[in-house]
Parts: C-alpha cells; sequence; structure tokens
C-alpha cells in the first residue's frame, strides 16, 4: 500500500535557484511523491532531459467484489513538455531567431548576455516576480551583480554533471522498483483472488457445518444410543478376552438392550431393521466365545495340584460380567455351564476333603473310654481290664483351652498330619478338619455370590452351594461322629461344641447362611454325646462301692472337683438354655450321695463331719478359679456345705 503525500513546496536557495519550469510530475489523480525513491534534499531545480525518465507509476486501489487487496495499473497520460525557449519568449517578450534570444527591444543577445541570465540572483523569486519586481533595476542599469568568474562556473558545471549522473542512477533505481511493484501488485491480485476463493469456500463449509450441527443435534443422541464403534466389533470379534474386552461387551450389551426398548416403542423403523441383525450376529459371535472362555477354566479346576481358589479368582471374578452377558442372552447355555461348573466343584472339594480327612485319621488320639469315668477309677475290677494308667489326666482341662483361644486361622496340614507321631485329643483333629471346611465354603459362597449373580437369586445360589457342599459336609458330619462316638472325654467334646460355636459365628460374620445347616448337624451329634458321657459319670458314681479311710478328702472328689472346672470354664459365657446346667446338676447330686455314704463308714459323728467338710473345701478351692454365673452358683452351693459340715465339726 501507498501512503499519498503532498507535494514539497520547500523554496529554492537564493544562490541555487533557477526560473527555468522543474521537471514536470505525472498525475495519478493526487499528488504524490514517487513510491520507493529515497528523498533527496537539492537546491536546484533541473530541465528534463531525454535521459531521464517522464513517467511515473500511478497505483490506484479500488475493491473488487468486497476485496480491498486488488491493485490495478491505470496508463499514465503522456504529457507535452514546452520548450523553455519559448517560455522565455513569452516571458521577455522577444524571439530568439536561430538559437539567440533578445530583450525587451527586439534586440539579439550575445554569449556574454545569455550567460549573465545565469549569473542572475533570483533572490528565491519566479521568473514573473523576479520580472516584475527587478526588471526596471536592470533595465536601468542599476544591478548590483557581480562579474562572471570563468572558475565557479566550471566549478557549478561539475556539480550539475555530477547531480545529472545522480539523477540518472535514482532513475535506474526507479525503474527496477517499478518493475518490482509491478510484479507485487499481480502477486497481489493472485493473493486476493485466492482469498475471495477461500471466503466463498469459507462460507459454504460455515452454512454445512450449521446444517451439520443441526442435524447432528437431533440424531447425535439416538446414533450414539444405537450405534458401536468399529473398534468395539474389532474387540468382541477378535480381541483378547481382557479388561478391553469387558468394555466392549457391556458396550454391546447396552445397544442391545436399548435396540430392544427402541423396537417396543417403535416397530417399524428402518434404522432399526438394519441393525437388528447386525447386533444379533455380534451377541452370538460374544456368547461363543465366553462359552469357550468358560469351558477352558472348569477344565483347568479339574487339573493336578490345581489351586481353584487361584482360577477363581483370576479366570472367574476377574471376568463376572461374562456369565450375566451369558445368561441374560443364552439362559439355556448358561444353566448348562453352570450345572458343569457345579459338578466339577463337589467333586474338586470331594476329593481334597476326602484325602485330608484319610490323613487327619492317622493322627495318634488319647483314648479316654469308659474306664475314664469319675466312679471307675476306683473299681477294681475295671482298673485291671484297663492295665497301665495313661499318661493323660481325663478329668483335667490343663492347656487344652488353647484350642479355642487360639487367634489362627491355619490348620493343620495333610504332611503334617502323615508326619506326626505325637497324641493329641480328638478337639485338635475336629478343629482342623472344620476350620478347612468353613474358609473353603465361605470363599465359595462368596464366590457364587458374586459370579452368578444377578442372573441367579439368593435361593437359587443357595441350591447351587448345597449342591456343591453336601457330599463335603457329610464327610464332615461322619467323621465327627467317628471321633465322639466311642469317646468318653466330656471335656473334648464340650470343646468340639465350643468349637462349633464359634464356626457357627464365622459363617455369619461372613455372611454364609448355607454353612448353618451344616453347624445344627454337628451340633446334634456332640451334644447327645456329651449328655450320654454325663450320665455315665453319674452312673459311675453312683455303682461305685467304696469306704473312706481317713478325714482326708477321697481321692473322687480330686477328679470330681476338677472335672467340674474344667465342664464350668467352657461355660463361663453360655446361658441357661444349654444341657450343661442340667448335666452338673445331675452329677453333683449323685457326687454328694457318693460322698455322704462314704462318709458313713466313718464310725465317729465329728471326724464323719470333718470329712465332708475337708471334701466339700476342697471343692471350693478348686473352683476359686472359675467364672461365671454357672461357676459362680456351684462354688456357693459347695461353700454353703462346708460351711454347715465345717461348723458340726467345730462343735
Amino acid at each position: 500500500m501507498w501512503q499519498e503525500r503532498r507535494p514539497s513546496t520547500q523554496s529554492p536557495s537564493p544562490r541555487t535557484a533557477s526560473p527555468l519550469p522543474r521537471r514536470p510530475t505525472l498525475n495519478t489523480g493526487s499528488q504524490s511523491a514517487r513510491p520507493g525513491a529515497l528523498p533527496r534534499s537539492s537546491s536546484l531545480s533541473l530541465v528534463s532531459s531525454p535521459s531521464t525518465s517522464t513517467t511515473n507509476l500511478g497505483l490506484t486501489l479500488r475493491h473488487a467484489n468486497g476485496s480491498t487487496l486488488r491493485h490495478e495499473l491505470r496508463a499514465e497520460p503522456s504529457f507535452n513538455t514546452p520548450d523553455p525557449l519559448q517560455v522565455l519568449e513569452s516571458i521577455l517578450g522577444g524571439k530568439l531567431a536561430n538559437g539567440q534570444a533578445s530583450d525587451a527591444r527586439g534586440r539579439e543577445l550575445g554569449d556574454d548576455e545569455l550567460q549573465d541570465l545565469d549569473d542572475i540572483n533570483w533572490e528565491g523569486l519566479s521568473l514573473e516576480q523576479f520580472a516584475s519586481e527587478r526588471g526596471p533595476e536592470m533595465q536601468n542599469g542599476t544591478s548590483n551583480k557581480p562579474a562572471f568568474d570563468p572558475a565557479e562556473w566550471d566549478r557549478e558545471k561539475t556539480r550539475f554533471e555530477e547531480l545529472h549522473k545522480s539523477i540518472k542512477a535514482c532513475d535506474q533505481v526507479l525503474k527496477s522498483v517499478e518493475t518490482y511493484l509491478v510484479g507485487f501488485q499481480a502477486d497481489l491480485g493472485a493473493v486476493s483472488t485466492e482469498i475471495e476463493t477461500l471466503q466463498s469456500r469459507s462460507t459454504s463449509l460455515n452454512s454445512k457445518l450449521e446444517r451439520r450441527r443441526v442435524v447432528e443435534k437431533l440424531l447425535g443422541p439416538s446414533v450414539e444410543e444405537l450405534g458401536l464403534s468399529p473398534e468395539v466389533v474389532r474387540s468382541i470379534v477378535d480381541g483378547p478376552i481382557d479388561d478391553s474386552w469387558i468394555y466392549a461387551l457391556a458396550e454391546l450389551d447396552k445397544r442391545c438392550k436399548a435396540v430392544k426398548a427402541k423396537s417396543k416403542e417403535q416397530k417399524q423403523m428402518k434404522a432399526l431393521e438394519d441393525l437388528e441383525p447386525l447386533l444379533e450376529n455380534l451377541t452370538n459371535k460374544a456368547v461363543s466365545r465366553i462359552r469357550d472362555y468358560i469351558v477352558a477354566q472348569i477344565k483347568a479346576l479339574r487339573s493336578p495340584n490345581m489351586n481353584a481358589q487361584v482360577i477363581q479368582q483370576q479366570g472367574f471374578l476377574r471376568f463376572k460380567d461374562l456369565y450375566t452377558f451369558l445368561a441374560s442372552h443364552q439362559p439355556q447355555l448358561g444353566s448348562e455351564i453352570c450345572q458343569a461348573y457345579v459338578n466339577t466343584m463337589r467333586w474338586y472339594y470331594l476329593s481334597q476333603f476326602t484325602r485330608y480327612e484319610a490323613a487327619l485319621r492317622q493322627i495318634k488320639l488319647h483314648t479316654i473310654d469308659k474306664t475314664d469315668l469319675i466312679g471307675s477309677a476306683d473299681d477294681p475290677t475295671v482298673r485291671r481290664a484297663k492295665g497301665p494308667p495313661a499318661a493323660h489326666d481325663a478329668f483335667s482341662i490343663g492347656r487344652r483351652m488353647d484350642v479355642i483361644k487360639t487367634t489362627s486361622s491355619s490348620a493343620i496340614a495333610s504332611h503334617v498330619a502323615e508326619e506326626d507321631k505325637s497324641s493329641h485329643y480328638l478337639e485338635v483333629v475336629f478343629r482342623s478338619f472344620n476350620v478347612a471346611i468353613v474358609d473353603n465354603a465361605s470363599f465359595e459362597y462368596t464366590f457364587l455370590s458374586s459370579f452368578f449373580s444377578p442372573a441367579q437369586n439368593f435361593h437359587t445360589i443357595r441350591r447351587t452351594f448345597d449342591s456343591i457342599f453336601t457330599p463335603t459336609f457329610k464327610l464332615g458330619q461322619e467323621l465327627t461322629k467317628s471321633l465322639v462316638e466311642n469317646s468318653a472325654d466330656a471335656i473334648g467334646i464340650l470343646l468340639c461344641v465350643r468349637l462349633n460355636q464359634q464356626f457357627a459365628f464365622d459363617f455369619q460374620k461372613r455372611k454364609v447362611p448355607p454353612g448353618e445347616g451344616y453347624i445344627n448337624a454337628t451340633s446334634m451329634l456332640l451334644w447327645p454325646r456329651f449328655q450320654i458321657i454325663m450320665d455315665l459319670h453319674c452312673e459311675s458314681l453312683r455303682k461305685l462301692s467304696a469306704t473312706a479311710q481317713s478325714t482326708a478328702p477321697h481321692p473322687i472328689t480330686q477328679r470330681f472337683a476338677s472335672f467340674l472346672q474344667a465342664i464350668l470354664k467352657l461355660s463361663s459365657e453360655t446361658g441357661d438354655d444349654e444341657p450343661v446346667s442340667r448335666s452338673l446338676g445331675r452329677l453333683s447330686t449323685d457326687y454328694e450321695s457318693l460322698i455322704t455314704k462314704l462318709s458313713k463308714s466313718i464310725g465317729d459323728t465329728r471326724k464323719r463331719e470333718r470329712f465332708l467338710s475337708n471334701n466339700y473345701s476342697l471343692i471350693v478351692t478348686i473352683l476359686e478359679e472359675g467364672s461365671g454365673k454357672l461357676a459362680d452358683e456351684n462354688r456357693q452351693h459347695f461353700l454353703e456345705l462346708r460351711k454347715a459340715y465345717g461348723d458340726s465339726a467345730v462343735k
């Protein structure tokens, strides 16, 4: 773009002014300086010469089709430059013939006189002003013009020649600038055309974009609700079953549900008719891959030395949405796969626990039978049949309480049980087997609730669990029965009862309702046997025929007190609804009857009462460590008996 300039109106200096006409300037509609020319300071106006350029580049900016960038090159009008001699003739009023000038009176001027014209001091006046103001003075010969100096003329000539060369060089530069500007103008025209094209395309694209936004706003939600991306389709068909595959499966399930809902609302829709077959094929492909995957995991459960819990966590629970999708689209296939899993896990648990039960049966147990009853220890016939004394105490609890106080949830390993040569009480075997059952049953029920839900409801999952664990539970009940059916170890059986109650609490804490059936069945094996053994103790006391030899506590009192203390320790937190209280009541009654009968063998009444007081005192002393309601009641009862017979003995 060129800025228009106003013409300079500098006045020539008095020394270098010239009356000759200035070089004409091309008219471009408005007076402007030559574009691109470098400013030069000059005090002289030169007469135009053939070597100087008399044309200039005129550029006009105009708007074309709304664009302000198009420039056009207009042809400059040609000008006829007047002859300076003619101008002088018109001014001086004379004619110059044959190249000779004349004054106002018609006299021809000589060379010296013409040269004097150049030496005139114009004093910054134009030719007309100088003629009107100084003409009379010059005619009267009153001019103070100094004499002509040839040396000064040479200096001025040289200076003008150099100036002329500079102007010619400037003309050459201006020509090159003119050529550059013409090319630049053409380039601007091409750019302007391209910009107009881009503006037109931009307007068209904006219009299309607006229409597309309107359509997208209307169709976008429906397309998003029903459409599936190619990545999802490729993942379901060819991708590995991993987290991304689960995400793609969820997207497919979501679209299937949306299509079904739309089909119910609008039954005749072309888009749905085209989409339903594609979704059905993709769903069948997904179902086929899910079936193959789950079947492969079920087969892995039957591999030897395979940890089922690892496969359940990494192979099943990690992709639990697979079965949900399968059961929702192919219910019959889902039921068949579930039944295959049930059969496999039933075999797995039964085989594992059968081997474990066989290992536990190899553990040596302390034999406590009818020969270890309270009243049988003093029976000579029973003692001879029993043989040498046992290495264990059948009436003292000792450290057997540790089995229910331990916080460890570990059980005896199979290889440890097979290699163990020491003897244990029955509650050790009972605890190890049932700890394993509780842990595995809890994990299995949690797995079933997570993997098969929501495809199966609570009752269906419970039936599935029962189908898997019923044989294993029966195996546990058979083991418990074999441990207690021939045993007279009331303390061991009561320990098993307390352990069984802990297992019931564990099932409740882990939210495994089906385990309640197994706990109740085990309790039905333990409580009746405990009552039978308590009755055997009572019967042994009733059948005992012995005599008291002194007023010292009878040995049977030591056994009775130790046995009573063990039972009370195991019943410190129980209520009145258990049969322990009634069994202890019968046992205490039979003991009191026995000790009273033994006292009658002492003839002295005071010694008899001292004998009774000493026996009851021993019981009270042993029961001092007991705690709980039932222990307090029994301790208070024997304390009153001791006090009653003690006071009588003192009197």
